[in-house]
């Protein structure tokens, strides 16, 4: 069973950083599209970015020129680094990792909490 572990989440003051970042567990095979979405309560869940294969990225627009994703391919892991945070940026952030034609995969959430 496939599961996608993240990590780095956490408070912290406006103004500041935190990299997530999401690696599988069970998983003998390379994904296609990784990537991060967030999700605030009782709204729906929104793209923060994907990154495909070859690094082709796509990025929300209210994340742009502040958040960077990358993949290690050996590892099969995916990163985001937020920068500039905003109090607008709280939400639960889930991994979310494709198999092209198979399946789409996502974590269980990590928190992120912006400070104002």
């Amino acid at each position: 069973q496939v599961h996608l572990v993240e990590s780095g989440g956490g408070l912290v003051q406006a103004g500041g950083s935190l990299r997530l970042s999401c690696a599988p567990s069970g998983v003998i095979f390379s994904f296609d599209t990784l990537g991060w979405y967030r999700q605030i309560p009782g709204k729906q869940r929104d793209l923060v970015a994907t990154i495909t294969p070859g690094g082709r990225t796509n990025y929300g627009d209210s994340v742009k020129g502040r958040f960077a994703i990358s993949r290690d391919i050996a590892k099969n892991t995916v990163y985001v680094q937020m920068n500039s945070l905003k109090p607008e940026d709280t939400a639960v952030y889930y991994c979310y990792a494709q198999r092209v034609a198979v399946a789409e995969y996502w974590g269980q959430g990590t928190q992120v909490t912006v400070s104002s």
